[in-house]
């Protein structure tokens, strides 16, 4: 592959300092990592850096695999700044969310999971409603695309568009009519509600979201005026949720929205949160 000169970068890639920090929290999965380091080489339309905090142990590490390498060196040679940490003991999500917001410093942030590829214009179409709606964060769902011939209405009735993508903030915990919105993301409900709104390639709708999980773009500024995952002591090594008390919390003060189409393509690898007997959001939000 032959390195790009900044001249034959669409975005003003090399040069320009990046727009988006993409921050990825990786354990195990050298494969799927590999996939999502692949969607974001096709990214294209807005500066990038990406930092990868990998907490895998033993000698089998995915910095090693031919594949991450290959990817990370695609990257490199696109002129995009790729830093590879390792990050250990394992302290739980929040911890590693929390040493990942430590080394950002552009003007957004994209949390990204390990095992989500980005479908070609995706970080492009949410920065860019990021900054129309001027909220806290704008959530690419993840579609689980064995699930297209699975379609659900009746977990669709909740679906909300945000009027004229104007977002407000809002309150969410359990028990309020907010909550009731989680199944929006399950199996491929976006990929079919993009079909029924009949989306007009470029365009986008926001929609109000009960929370987001995978892929969410956030205002750098607002996470940290809420305290980023700072909570992240308060907590055990092992819990789950700790990215729904963050969003809560930035919604509560600033708004968010999931945006539809929904790039965000799940690769349903098997889960390595097992223990999810600690609820991140219920301790630290005091439900």
């Amino acid at each position: 592959m032959t390195p790009r000169s900044s001249g034959q970068w669409a975005s003003g890639e090399p040069g320009r300092e990046p727009l988006v920090d993409v921050l990825i929290p990786s354990y195990g999965r050298p494969g799927e990592l590999a996939v999502t380091l692949s969607g974001l080489a096709a990214q294209e339309g807005v500066p990038f850096r990406v930092v990868v905090s990998d907490q895998s142990e033993g000698d089998d590490l995915p910095f090693d695999q031919s594949a991450v390498r290959a990817m990370v060196r695609v990257l490199r040679a696109q002129g995009r700044t790729v830093q590879l940490e390792r990050h250990l003991p394992r302290r739980g999500l929040a911890e590693q969310r929390s040493f990942l917001l430590s080394l950002a410093s552009a003007p957004s942030v994209l949390f990204l999971d390990n095992d989500v590829w980005l479908e070609p214009g995706s970080l492009e179409r949410m920065s860019r409603a990021l900054r129309r709606a001027g909220c806290g964060f704008i959530g690419s769902a993840v579609q689980g695309l064995s699930y297209l011939d699975d379609s659900r209405p009746d977990e669709r009735t909740t679906l909300s568009l945000w009027p004229d993508d104007v977002v407000t903030p809002e309150r969410i915990r359990e028990g309020t009519e907010g909550f009731e919105r989680w199944p929006l993301h399950n199996a491929a409900n976006l990929a079919h509600a993009a079909l029924e709104l009949a989306i007009p390639p470029g365009e986008w709708r926001l929609y109000r979201v009960a929370w987001v999980g995978g892929c969410v773009l956030f205002d750098r500024q607002a996470l940290l005026d809420v305290g980023g995952f700072d909570f992240w002591d308060r907590l055990p090594a092992e819990h789950a949720g700790e990215d729904v008390a963050v969003q809560w919390r930035v919604m509560e003060r600033f708004g968010g929205a999931g945006i539809i189409p929904s790039g965000a393509v799940h690769l349903e690898a098997p889960t390595t949160v097992t223990d999810r007997g600690t609820d991140a959001a219920r301790v630290i939000l005091g439900q």
